[in-house]
């Protein structure tokens, strides 16, 4: 994908993986019904660290998947929209165009029949992100972010669980389905496209720290116990504490020390 040149902004759809992964070589279960969608972001000169676009594309999930757990708040671009996933039509966000629509429309009447629907269902409350890009509702998964680098090009992969989850991990997995929201996925890969490429734009424009400030608002309060299992195969246990400027995770340990984590997989305790 990287390799073949393909313009950034393109998304490209499964309907199933038969080798979806997520990090560290995790098996990733892909049945029909979910999405499964990657992205190619080339990286320019003046461009944050690369390492920060994990937190750029986790708040602008974090944003699509609250659309569909109401009481929502609908991510509307600034920017007009345009299928990015080729035989595909249009999201269920959209500007509207110069086409005689009414500028007076509310975010609601640009939303497609899934998220108008889904106003009627459940509670957002309980989703929450956690470091760097994972997603969580009430402590369980619905989603997993892989970032790869090929040269001059970062292939952003996510996964989100809309209508399956996996029971017999050992994670707590859930997923929109089960919180009473049922998205087509194609529909949901439009609004992801719209809402990344605001968040890529925000990211590229204004950098990092107005995503950090997002990811700060979108997490686990200050004080939650986190374990970080780090590369090295050692552990630490600690209080969340913030993010430092470049993104990376800071603990307060049980000494009052902090130490930043810069590097592995958290996990609450």
């Amino acid at each position: 994908m990287a390799r073949s040149g393909i313009s950034e902004g393109i998304w490209l759809r499964a309907e199933r993986q038969t080798g979806g992964r997520g990090r560290q070589g995790r098996l990733w279960v892909s049945p029909v019904g979910n999405f499964y969608g990657s992205s190619v972001v080339r990286v320019r000169g003046g461009d944050p660290a690369p390492a920060t676009l994990a937190l750029a594309a986790a708040v602008a999930l974090e944003e699509v998947v609250r659309a569909y757990l109401p009481p929502y708040s609908p991510p509307v671009s600034p920017f007009p929209l345009t299928s990015r996933f080729p035989g595909e039509g249009r999201g269920p966000v959209a500007q509207a165009e110069v086409t005689g629509r009414s500028s007076k429309q509310t975010p609601e009447s640009l939303l497609g029949p899934g998220l108008r629907r889904g106003s009627e269902r459940g509670s957002g409350e309980g989703l929450v992100l956690k470091w760097p890009n994972d997603l969580l509702i009430d402590g369980a998964k619905i989603s997993g972010i892989l970032l790869e680098r090929t040269g001059d090009a970062i292939v952003v992969g996510i996964g989100v669980n809309l209508a399956h989850h996996p029971t017999n991990t050992d994670r707590l997995a859930t997923s929109l389905a089960a919180h009473g929201a049922t998205p087509d996925p194609a529909d949901f890969a439009e609004t992801l496209a719209d809402s990344f490429a605001r968040w890529l734009g925000i990211w590229r424009g204004q950098g990092l720290a107005p995503v950090r400030s997002r990811w700060l608002e979108r997490a686990h309060p200050i004080g939650t116990a986190l374990t970080a299992r780090l590369p090295d195969g050692s552990a630490t246990d600690g209080l969340f504490n913030g993010l430092d400027s470049d993104g990376a995770l800071i603990l307060r340990l049980a000494d009052g020390t902090a130490r930043v984590i810069h590097a592995g997989d958290v996990f609450l305790l």
